[in-house]
């Protein structure tokens, strides 16, 4: 009897009162009952088509078993539900609800690819198709947005943060990176923001080689989101949000080159901005001894480093922290920017809004985005992408879930509460029916969610 023979059954003879036999045979059933939604987002979005209208298929026409749309909508759905390997084909090639996701039929329907067809998928597109898919995404998720708020986008700011991905093998420019201490690539992710709402929607991610700095690529990624921004939106006012890393001559010079664009930089304390904050570190220093807390004075001046053609408005934040039990610290921070309104506002109402990306970024590693174990790198890239547009559904699924105790959860919480729902799938000749729990805690946001994606009440 083979291992996976005997798993099919397990017994509890003494937990409770009487013996519990749990049998795991229901080849009907499915512990993702409630991806339908992803269907619907997915349905209303145009997202995985849109995305597979970039890639070519190669294949022989009469040997195909599953197209690329397929074997697309395949790796997504199943990111979403939080099997990020293309093993997990083993056990969700016949899960009936995984095959619904794809137009098959549950029941009776072909099973869904295997490991390693999904894995010749991902090693075989090339640069061109991730670039062309790249752009797709960045152009579906504004043009969704802009459809949703129609003529009411007044400012529309993008947020770029690097992050880090440890490898642990042979990957393709795999490097050793100080900052992180460890072998790593070097993803940058995008964000677009519209007027003052709090969500920032995922809308770029581009693996880099894992020695490179913050500011490699940005002008490139920067420069395609705001031609897609102003295509979609003419006039619209546009601002960029970058951390201390993107300080870079080259990134601020392009930023100072664009019309109709502000922007807000962090910059990194050096000797020269030190001695332009004295004033306000000792104007800080001296609240703090009367009040007996942290306090903060703001201030203005211009800056220039030796490689930059002309003089910035810099903004400075003179800081002192104090905490139970330790000395007082000074803690000195300055942004960079061209915009003209008073430097606690910009501060305070700007740039530190920016601070929401890093649980973003929580989200896509709570997704997997760094599962990154292909040895090839563009192969690598791929998969980002496939857990970039995994998110973009979920981060839709939120948006739907507004007013509801589930309208702020992170990913991870959204699939516990609304994907990962028991189901029995039936089909009869008129339609398909999916049995979930009369229990299910949720009820009320997955029917909330449902209808407002499409689904009718019944």
């Amino acid at each position: 009897m083979s291992d996976d023979t005997t798993t099919q059954c397990l017994l509890f003879p003494e937990i409770f009162p009487k013996p519990v036999v749990a049998q795991f045979d229901q080849r009907q059933g499915s512990s993702d009952g409630g991806a339908l939604l992803l269907k619907a987002a997915d349905r209303r979005y145009g997202l995985i088509a849109c995305l597979a209208s970039c890639l070519h298929d190669e294949r022989q026409t009469g040997k195909i078993d599953h197209t690329l749309e397929e074997l697309l909508a395949q790796r997504v759905f199943a990111i979403a539900c939080g099997y990020p390997d293309a093993n997990d084909a083993a056990r969700l090639g016949s899960d009936p609800i995984h095959k619904l996701l794809l137009g098959r039929d549950p029941v009776a329907g072909n099973d869904l690819a295997s490991q390693p067809t999904l894995s010749r998928f991902e090693n075989a597109i090339d640069t061109k198709e991730l670039y062309r898919m790249s752009e797709a995404l960045a152009a579906s998720v504004i043009q969704r947005h802009v459809q949703r708020l129609r003529h009411r986008v007044r400012r529309v700011t993008i947020d770029l943060d690097p992050t880090d991905d440890p490898t642990h093998g042979a990957q393709q420019l795999s490097f050793f990176n100080g900052h992180y201490d460890t072998w790593c690539y070097l993803p940058v992710l995008g964000f677009v923001s519209f007027n003052d709402e709090p969500e920032q929607y995922l809308c770029a991610a581009v693996l880099r080689p894992g020695n490179v700095t913050a500011a490699v690529g940005a002008v490139g990624i920067l420069r395609r989101l705001i031609g897609l921004i102003r295509h979609f939106l003419p006039g619209v006012r546009i601002r960029v949000r970058l951390d201390g890393g993107f300080a870079h001559p080259q990134v601020l010079d392009w930023l100072d080159a664009e019309s109709n664009l502000e922007y807000v930089v962090a910059m990194a304390k050096n000797a020269v901005l030190k001695r332009k904050a004295k004033p306000a570190m000792r104007r800080a220093r001296k609240l703090s001894r009367q009040s007996g807390q942290t306090e903060q004075v703001y201030d203005e001046g211009r800056y220039a480093a030796r490689t930059w053609p002309q003089q910035r408005r810099v903004i400075i934040k003179a800081e002192v922290v104090r905490t139970e039990g330790k000395a007082p610290k000074d803690n000195p921070r300055f942004v960079i920017t061209n915009m003209n309104q008073s430097p606690q506002w910009i501060y305070e109402q700007v740039y530190c809004q920016r601070g929401e990306i890093e649980n973003r970024i929580k989200e896509l590693h709570d997704l997997q985005i760094d599962r990154t174990s292909c040895s090839q790198f563009w192969a690598n890239q791929f998969r980002v992408l496939l857990t970039a547009a995994a998110y973009v559904l979920m981060q839709e699924l939120r948006l739907r879930a507004a007013h509801t105790n589930c309208a702020r959860a992170q990913v991870w919480m959204l699939r516990e509460r609304l994907l990962k729902l028991g189901a029995r799938v039936l089909v009869s000749v008129r339609r398909v029916l999916v049995h979930l729990p009369a229990s299910f805690p949720c009820l009320p946001t997955f029917r909330k969610v449902a209808l407002a994606l499409g689904a009718l009440s019944g």
